[in-house]
């Protein structure tokens, strides 16, 4: 959490979310911008990718976020000895040159498929069809942060969140470097007034909108 406050991937105040909430903070990973804070985030994402036992045979990053998260990764994985194939996705199909929609290696086996957060799960169903559409099997998620709160269908709130829809319905894995409990934990470790104020507004979104 620290990282990413550094980094002001994760800020406080008042923003809206694809459900249309007002969401006390914002994690934008668009603002890791520097091969050094995208260096350091893969670092993060092999750990946790590690650490969760989680077995693949590739990677998919989802445009356009996913993307360079995707490749981050798998140059960290190649750099501690593990070199997996990697592929995304464009959001217009090329006309020209090699065609399609696809760039990189072939989809096949086991795909891990990494983004930033899991909001509505819009993106992920999307990467789940087009690697179903290739012949290979969707098999887990990576995000760097799970945010804990109930998804919508339909325009309205459901008492479940994406990332549980995405593990009990489409039967994926998912892991998370981070979660809302712990963006909780570590703002009320701060001593700093503007802090206590943000940890307080966040667990008021929290109570109203989070899921266990």
């Amino acid at each position: 959490m620290q990282f990413a406050v550094e980094c002001g991937v994760l800020r406080f105040g008042e923003f809206k979310t694809k459900a249309g909430r007002m969401s006390p903070y914002f994690f934008n990973a668009g603002l890791f911008d520097d091969g050094a804070k995208l260096g350091r985030l893969a670092e993060f994402y092999a750990e946790r990718l590690i650490a969760s036992g989680v077995e693949f045979d590739m990677v998919f990053g989802p445009a356009y976020k996913g993307i360079p998260l995707g490749a981050a990764l798998a140059v960290e994985l190649a750099r501690r000895g593990r070199n997996v194939p990697f592929a995304y996705n464009r959001k217009e199909a090329k006309d020209h040159g090699e065609g399609g929609t696809l760039v990189g290696a072939p989809l096949q086996g086991r795909v891990l498929i990494v983004d930033d957060v899991m909001s509505a799960g819009t993106a992920t169903r999307e990467s789940i069809a087009i690697i179903h559409a290739a012949g290979a099997t969707p098999h887990a998620v990576l995000i760097a942060l799970d945010r804990q709160e109930k998804a919508t269908e339909n325009g309205q709130d459901v008492p479940y969140s994406a990332v549980q829809f995405v593990q009990r319905q489409l039967g994926l894995q998912v892991c998370s470097i981070a979660k809302l409990a712990d963006l909780m934990q570590y703002l009320s470790g701060r001593s700093d007034g503007s802090m206590a104020q943000a940890h307080q507004r966040v667990q008021e979104y929290r109570d109203r909108y989070g899921v266990d």
